[in-house]
């Protein structure tokens, strides 16, 4: 099976948002990449009160002092792009009121064409949640929950009626509506996590943090929607978080996507090798300016290709003639 292959976008502080996001936008579209995604770090607290993903002592990287927001991010590629997907691995979706948040991601869906991915996940920084969030840590699960079913809501046929624990929308017409259905896909690494994706979501996101580790929880998923009664399938796109130097890394205590261009598409072929869709490459922490992230980017792009990882392959099934929005209902709702 072909793996396509996605771009982060560059977010951090050595980037010029406003002429940066655009260039790397249309220099990735142009170089071959699929799909165009961003992250989102809220703050960076200081002193933290955890470590980095929740692990105590892991101190967080100095790149997250300065992440733009992804929302705005993706709206600058959009504009810069006609082809490419635009997806967020992740978006803390608990961070965010659920009703807004659908609103901003049907007009952006709508702006780009149906291009956008909504990736969720519920994060792991307390200091976030103390700052941003719409409810208690301890709450997240459920708030992810509402915030699928409100955007399913949203994005649904009017009047749109919803009654939840943080959003009660009685009646309304709410546009615009999305172009297509918008996928909804998320970051899950646990049971629970795994049978809310199987049960309500389109994809899956996992993190490259090993590729048996990846399988693993691959085979595990797909058991799981067997064992559940899934018979739509489940879009895949790995996120790896690169870690690129100019010369090979020679240590034995290398991991994986660490060292050199070479190297990190070495990789990128035993990952290609699990069997999923996707394989978003993020490069630009390493960079010094977008220049450099672009130039590498297409360093990767022609050496995964003539490797073998990346053959443009059409997109999934439940983009392309699934669902189609009708021009004899305007006020939305999709017809089959």
């Amino acid at each position: 099976m072909a793996t396509r292959l996605g771009l982060s976008l560059p977010q951090m502080r050595q980037y010029s948002i406003g002429s940066d996001v655009p260039a790397v936008a249309r220099a990735a579209e142009r170089i071959g990449y699929d799909s165009l995604w961003v992250f989102e770090r809220a703050l960076f607290p200081e002193p933290a009160t955890q470590g980095l993903y929740g692990v105590d002592g892991l101190p967080w990287p100095d790149q997250y002092r300065n992440v733009a927001d992804p929302l705005v991010t993706l709206t600058l590629a959009a504009a810069a792009t006609e082809r490419a997907e635009l997806g967020s691995s992740v978006l803390v979706a608990p961070l965010h009121v659920p009703f807004q948040l659908a609103k901003a991601l049907a007009s952006l869906d709508t702006a780009s064409g149906g291009r956008v991915i909504a990736g969720f996940g519920t994060g792991w920084s307390l200091d976030e949640y103390a700052a941003s969030s719409v409810r208690p840590f301890e709450e997240r699960g459920r708030v992810l929950d509402e915030i699928i079913e409100v955007c399913r809501a949203v994005w649904g046929p009017d009047p749109v009626v919803y009654e939840g624990q943080l959003t009660r929308i009685a009646s309304a017409v709410v546009g615009p509506k999305p172009a297509r259905p918008i996928p909804v896909m998320l970051a899950a690494s646990n049971e629970r996590a795994f049978r809310r994706l199987v049960d309500h979501a389109d994809g899956w996101l996992p993190a490259g943090f090993s590729a048996e580790g990846v399988g693993a929880q691959w085979r595990r998923l797909r058991e799981l929607a067997e064992e559940r009664g899934r018979t739509k399938p489940i879009r895949t796109v790995l996120r790896v978080n690169t870690s690129r130097q100019a010369k090979p890394y020679d240590g034995a205590d290398r991991r994986p996507f660490q060292g050199d261009v070479d190297q990190i598409v070495t990789d990128l072929v035993e990952y290609a090798g699990i069997g999923l869709d996707e394989i978003l490459i993020d490069l630009q922490g390493t960079a010094r300016d977008a220049q450099e992230l672009t130039d590498v980017a297409a360093e990767v792009f022609e050496k995964a290709r003539a490797a073998g990882v990346s053959v443009r392959a059409p997109p999934p099934w439940w983009i392309v003639g699934v669902m189609v929005r009708t021009r004899a209902a305007p006020q939305g709702g999709y017809s089959s």
